[in-house]
């Protein structure tokens, strides 16, 4: 079989670009907020990677080589579609009155989406590493991303996540090492106003205990129970809805009133964005059984729930790996 130019055949090309696959997902998802999208750009830039391959000369190696593919299509991406954000992120007031907050919806692509952490997360490798990977892909995070300007987004992420050197970074966007250190500066000035990127706590067993509170409150939709678990400064959002609520209290209304709903539903843990969630299924079936209707990703603080955020989109169970009806129970 004829070689390439960087001296790989195809044979040998298919492994190596997919051991890289994990981690362009991960740079995908940071760089443009998206699992779907993400998904799609690194087929792209895998894609991408076997037409050009013929050129490539394997000086820069096969890795940066990629990411230099997958950067120019994200960056072509976000030109196209634009940023994500999350409901707090478009509106400065939280709690309105419900009928006008749920008469208003977005298209799926204004908002944030969650990322399986699988999808994304080394599975071995220097602790260090893993615990920065993890963190990077914290909704809070990847939310304070989508207010960069694109270069300054990759040139963070590049850096700041994946410990690329200055010069490699410089490299990699056909600019200088000296624009590069400046943009990474600015960037880190942009992420410092936002109070929630530094806000995560490492999961033990007080917070296990937290979460099986939590899963026991929720489905028993005991709602004191639930408000105990809840922080002072909580927030709940629910996209595609502009809708956000802020504080037990709100949160409590809504649950008794609009979202009276979701009693009966069944809550079944996962991991998402180096954090809790759980797949929802709630009965809204024609007989009244269990159906899918949302992903809830939390985020903890001082040894509560901080935020709530459930994505009421069916399609990310098919990227969770999970069924149209609950599993059962273990």
């Amino acid at each position: 079989m004829t070689t390439t130019t960087g001296a790989l055949t195809p044979d040998e090309l298919e492994p190596r670009l997919a051991a890289h696959r994990a981690e362009l997902t991960g740079y995908c998802y940071r760089m443009l907020g998206s699992a779907f999208d993400a998904e799609d750009a690194v087929q792209d830039t895998m894609v991408r990677a076997w037409k050009g391959v013929e050129g490539f000369e394997g000086r820069s190696g096969l890795r940066s080589w990629l990411y230099r593919i997958a950067t120019n299509v994200c960056l072509t991406m976000i030109e196209t579609r634009g940023k994500r954000a999350r409901p707090m992120d478009l509106s400065a007031a939280a709690w309105e009155p419900v009928e006008a907050s749920l008469a208003r919806s977005r298209p799926e692509d204004t908002w944030l989406e969650p990322m399986v952490d699988e999808r994304v997360l080394p599975e071995a490798g220097d602790p260090a590493d893993i615990a920065v990977a993890r963190e990077s892909i914290r909704l809070a995070f990847v939310a304070a991303l989508q207010h960069l300007p694109p270069r300054q987004r990759a040139v963070l992420i590049l850096r700041d996540v994946l410990r690329w050197k200055a010069d490699e970074v410089a490299g990699l966007l056909g600019t200088t090492t000296a624009s590069v250190n400046s943009a990474l500066q600015r960037a880190r000035a942009t992420l410092a106003e936002r109070p929630d990127v530094g806000r995560t706590e490492v999961l033990d067993d007080s917070h296990r205990a937290l979460l099986e509170e939590y899963v026991r409150a929720f489905e028993a939709y005991d709602i004191e129970a639930f408000v105990e678990l809840l922080a002072a400064d909580v927030t709940q959002n629910m996209p595609p809805f502009e809708l956000w609520l802020a504080g037990a209290d709100d949160i409590a209304a809504w649950m008794l009133g609009p979202g009276h709903q979701c009693r009966g539903s069944r809550l079944v843990p996962v991991t998402a964005n180096g954090s809790p969630a759980f797949v929802h299924y709630k009965p809204i079936g024609a007989h009244g059984e269990l159906v899918p209707f949302a992903i809830q990703a939390l985020e903890l603080a001082d040894g509560k729930i901080a935020r709530i955020t459930s994505f009421l989109d069916t399609r990310l169970f098919g990227l969770f790996g999970f069924p149209a009806e609950p599993p059962a129970r273990g």
